[in-house]
């Protein structure tokens, strides 16, 4: 099935905006409760299992003699249909 984009949302916020925003996805993990996530007019409600995958990514995109941009993603992915969740394959460390 090709992918489906039911909420994207992107702006420009400072530093400490954006961990603040990421404490509260954290925060709600944490106490097991669903995220919902708002823009404008537009909202998804999600459930992660207890053990989703977690995938962190970075990226550089651009052309060699051209400005690059660099983007760092964290996803957290689940089957819709399992609600257990699969071990992942490493630790992932934050310095």
């Amino acid at each position: 099935m090709p992918e489906e984009v039911l909420f994207n949302s992107e702006s420009d916020q400072s530093r400490e905006e954006i961990a603040t925003y990421l404490r509260n996805v954290a925060d709600t993990l944490e106490n097991g409760n669903a995220i919902t996530l708002k823009a404008g007019s537009e909202s998804v409600t999600l459930n992660p299992p207890a053990r989703p995958t977690f995938e962190v990514k970075v990226e550089r995109e651009g052309q060699a003699g051209n400005m690059t941009e660099l983007s760092v993603e964290f996803e957290l992915e689940w089957d819709e249909n399992d609600s257990e969740g699969e071990s992942g394959s490493g630790q992932l460390e934050i310095e």
